[in-house]
């Protein structure tokens, strides 16, 4: 780390790009951008395949830590509790990940001296840096998961633990931190803060893309949460009056399974793709569907980024009625919420917004409107105040 006279923030994560746009979540990166403005940022993140063990993007400084043989270490290429979810024995991989991001941790507060940590998902990195750098102060920012699934009574109070002794806790949705009061957080050491959505590229991929008629756009990680098997089931059932083809952008352990259901279907599944090509893709939808459900393990979506990706290119919307959706899409008024999981319904909005263009046009105007709240910029300064909050 620098050692400036600005504060010093140390971040821990396990979800983070290997490379510029290469497709993986990277709003944990685009954060620690804006964080930067304000401290010397050091993110502290598992090793993945062909991301540098050190580099430093932008003003953000880089290190990935190995944690099992490199031949077999998957465990955090992507998202931990779904590739858990796919391959029971990467298991095997998880006191191994918790014991060497300890030490990374340890040798970072060792060597850099941080002023403040941030960390992303209660379990590991939030139980981590309790226990590698007690006298630190602590922010801890949860984002669906953590809070949603691990409802084992052990695990509930392991996160009861992490977060009576944090500075401060974070959350994308108020439903998540009515929760986190019910585990004895006050409220005024917890707040609902999403993550954000740089508005720039978004803007760049509305102007150059046209949108394309009867075009359904769907993007996310094939899981059982993302809820794309009631979407094409919904698809199939619109009948031959209202032509539509969809694409799909992600992949996963359901894509077999998503493939298989999709035969004969004019459904493309184009697997990951790096963020640019995702906002072209979104921006060039007549509709974005967002047909997201709770999962049997009790995991949802806290707020989708690509949810706020869809919206700032001024894509119509169809989404799940979950908590942090709703904070984006007003029904009727920026996109059509639905119930989770209800397919008649959702085949119906599809079916409204692929045949009413005046309806659709009012959907894009809006959505634009709402995505401009969750600005990079406008989440940015309000984690730097809770990081200088916390410091105090």
């Amino acid at each position: 780390m620098s050692r400036s006279t600005r504060p010093r923030l140390l971040v821990l994560g396990s979800t983070f790009p290997a490379r510029p746009d290469d497709g993986v979540p990277a709003f944990v990166l685009d954060l620690a951008h804006q964080e930067a403005t304000e401290f010397d940022t050091l993110v502290l993140t598992p090793r993945v395949p062909d991301g540098a063990a050190r580099e430093e993007i932008g003003a953000v400084h880089v290190r990935r830590f190995p944690y099992f043989p490199k031949a077999f270490e998957d465990l955090a290429d992507g998202a931990i509790l779904d590739n858990l979810k796919e391959q029971r024995t990467r298991l095997v991989q998880v006191p191994a990940l918790v014991f060497a991001q300890y030490r990374a941790v340890r040798a970072a507060v060792r060597s850099g001296r941080p002023d403040v940590i941030h960390a992303h998902w209660a379990i590991p990195q939030g139980l981590v840096a309790t226990l590698a750098a007690p006298g630190v102060p602590l922010v801890v920012t949860t984002h669906g998961g953590d809070v949603y699934a691990l409802r084992a009574a052990p695990l509930v109070r392991l996160k009861r633990w992490i977060f009576g002794r944090a500075a401060h806790v974070t959350t994308v949705n108020s439903e998540m931190r009515d929760r986190l009061t019910a585990w004895g957080v006050p409220e005024d050491r917890s707040s609902v803060i999403p993550m954000g959505v740089d508005l720039g590229p978004a803007r760049a991929a509305r102007e150059r893309t046209a949108p394309q008629e009867h075009h359904v756009v769907a993007v996310g990680r094939l899981v059982e949460k993302k809820g794309f098997g009631n979407l094409l089931e919904a698809l199939r059932g619109l009948g031959e009056d209202v032509p539509w083809r969809l694409t799909v952008v992600g992949d996963g352990p359901y894509r077999e399974q998503l493939e298989q259901q999709a035969a004969g279907l004019p459904v493309t599944f184009t697997g990951q793709r790096g963020r640019t090509q995702v906002l072209e893709t979104l921006a060039s939808a007549t509709v974005v569907a967002v047909p997201s459900i709770p999962a049997a393990n009790g995991d949802q979506e806290g707020l989708p980024v690509t949810l706020l990706e869809a919206a700032a290119v001024g894509s119509a919307i169809v989404a799940s009625d979950l908590p942090g959706i709703r904070d984006v899409v007003s029904d009727d008024e920026s996109g059509l919420l639905v119930p989770p999981g209800d397919v008649p319904a959702l085949r119906a909005a599809l079916h409204r917004v692929l045949t009413d263009d005046a309806a659709s046009a009012r959907y894009r105007e809006r959505a634009v409107a709402a995505a401009a709240e969750f600005s990079t910029e406008r989440i940015g300064e309000r984690y730097r105040a809770v990081l200088r909050a916390a410091m105090r």
